[in-house]
């Protein structure tokens, strides 16, 4: 009897240390399995986002080319548009990208000696309004305040376009990447350009 008793508490102690086993098994196993999915998640993530600014500064730059570069207004709903959203903030999924991370400026192709070097024109150095730019640029393409092209980039708050570093969606991840600063110029168009006699506002 006592015998039995014994065997009983061995094959129970045994059970016990298989369920222990399953235990740390299943633990590890999962662990594994989620870093894989969650790791997965971020790279797609990250190639989603790496895509779309370039997407983003074409869509921008491209409104840009036809609407009145003093219309801040319009300027506002284009940097929204540009990160596919029809009020400010952030690019979906695409977090820290936002409308403010949205550059538009305008380029002269001023000439330098024999060379014509594309230069970004100050903002106090803008033409008045976009009849006034067709004037300048009919006396003088190659004017300092000519707007010929408009730029659109990604990047962060502050002088010189820094990258914007990328935020992994899950916190546990360290992913130390930035996002290239992606830009598009394109040719002035319209300007939502007005008709001769209007007066600049």
């Amino acid at each position: 009897m006592r015998g039995t008793n014994v065997r009983k508490a061995r094959i129970g102690l045994g059970k016990h240390r298989q369920q222990g086993f399953a235990a740390v098994e299943f633990g590890l196993l999962a662990m594994v399995f989620f870093t894989l999915v969650f790791g997965a998640f971020e790279i797609a993530r990250l190639m989603y986002v790496f895509n779309t600014v370039q997407e983003s500064t074409r869509r921008a730059a491209n409104a840009a080319s036809l609407t009145n570069f003093r219309d801040t207004d319009a300027l506002a709903r284009i940097r929204q548009d540009a990160v596919f959203r029809s009020s400010p903030g952030f690019l979906p999924l695409g977090e820290p990208i936002s409308d403010q991370s949205v550059r538009i400026d305008y380029m002269a192709l001023v000439r330098n000696g024999s060379d014509l070097v594309l230069t970004e024109i100050p903002d106090g150095a803008l033409p008045a309004c976009p009849r006034e730019n067709r004037r300048i640029c009919m006396n003088n393409p190659n004017a300092a305040n000519c707007i010929r092209f408009v730029r659109a980039r990604i990047c962060a708050a502050g002088n010189g376009c820094p990258a914007l570093q990328y935020d992994p969606i899950i916190p546990f991840i360290s992913i130390p990447v930035n996002i290239p600063r992606s830009s598009t110029i394109r040719v002035v168009e319209s300007f939502g350009s007005m008709p001769e006699g209007t007066p600049c506002l």
